[in-house]
């Protein structure tokens, strides 16, 4: 899910070349000698080879959700786990971190990362090989597997409750780009809405209360909306790009004015909800992230401008504030004052 130059976090890839294509990591190693000083930088460079592939700038995206699902769980429960909180975490981040790297994989293969245009130099630039890609997407997922076993044993959620959500994130995040595609065919916009809300909030409440809430996914929408704006900024960027090497996105199919009007909505939609729920429902503290709507109008007058190369970046840091602010109104929130959500 969040991707290269399509990715939900937006944020370009920086370009380091590798002591590999120096030749500095083909000296090799007498018998009980000592590593000398190229070959442990050279370990060094490839441990940030791989760490860059992770993309880890975008986490962001699917760790407010889950901190918001466990804060939602703690108002309707009364109890939080902070180990189920933290493997929870855990097996989210690895997914995001697979469908990252799957992206980038597919991304390369299909020809739309290229040298000329490209946010994540990974692959175009040969800081890894196709099969290390490929090795390391199937750890992520291996690591996430683990720790949802780990999750199923101090969870008090049922294992397939447990399971349908988990699972159905892991093929989502594999599927954007990996199988069909569903970014390549317009559905990448609606795949990292509903992933990275629904799906994320919804997975850290059952896990949390053990229980499962549809109100949740009302709750998820804001905070999804917001990261989906991301994503937009980011395609409405890459546009014509993409519209040459076959990939189809919203922004593409859109145009200019259409994906503006997008945009906008993405952003400025969450703000109505937390106007309304704060003042009718008395959930005041949900107006707290009212705070960023400056930082808002200041995005949407960037896209309005045509300044498209940072916007996504921009967003990102949005983002971060904005899912901040939320997590904490909840928090802070009586239980009673936030609508659909039923204490025990």
């Amino acid at each position: 899910m969040a991707r290269s130059n399509h990715h939900a976090d937006g944020l370009p890839a920086t370009r380091t070349r590798s002591l590999a294509e120096d030749g500095l990591c083909e000296t090799p190693l007498r018998n009980n000698s000592v590593p000398s000083p190229q070959v442990r930088t050279c370990n060094s460079s490839r441990l940030s080879a791989y760490l860059l592939a992770l993309r880890p700038w975008s986490f962001s995206a699917s760790f407010a959700p889950v901190a918001l699902g466990a804060a939602l769980a703690y108002k309707v429960s009364h109890e939080f786990s902070p180990l189920v909180f933290v493997t929870t975490c855990v097996t989210a981040l690895s997914v995001h971190a697979a469908g990252n790297v799957v992206n980038t994989y597919f991304d390369y293969m299909r020809g739309v990362d290229d040298s000329k245009r490209s946010d994540d130099r990974i692959l175009v630039d040969k800081i890894l090989t196709p099969d290390e890609v490929v090795h390391l997407g199937v750890l992520l997922y291996t690591v996430g597997c683990a720790g949802f076993i780990l999750l199923v044993s101090c969870s008090p959620a049922r294992m397939e409750h447990l399971a349908l959500v988990y699972f159905g994130g892991l093929s989502s995040s594999f599927l954007y780009t990996g199988g069909i595609g569903l970014k390549y065919i317009a559905l990448g916009d609606v795949l990292v809405l509903v992933t990275f809300g629904p799906v994320c909030v919804l997975y850290s409440f059952v896990a949390q209360a053990g229980l499962m809430a549809p109100v949740t996914l009302f709750y998820a929408m804001p905070l999804a909306m917001n990261t989906e704006a991301i994503l937009h900024g980011n395609n409405a960027r890459d546009r014509e790009h993409d519209a040459r090497a076959g990939a189809v996105t919203l922004a593409v199919l859109l145009g200019h004015t259409g994906s503006h009007v997008l945009y906008a909505l993405l952003l400025f939609a969450p703000y109505i909800v937390f106007a309304v729920v704060g003042t009718h429902c008395g959930a005041h503290w949900l107006l707290l992230p009212l705070i960023t709507l400056p930082t808002a109008f200041d995005l949407e007058r960037q896209f309005r401008d045509g300044r498209l190369t940072r916007l996504s970046r921009h967003t990102a840091k949005l983002n971060v504030y904005f899912g901040l602010f939320y997590i904490l109104g909840v928090v802070m929130s009586v239980p009673d004052s936030l609508p659909g959500l039923k204490v025990r």
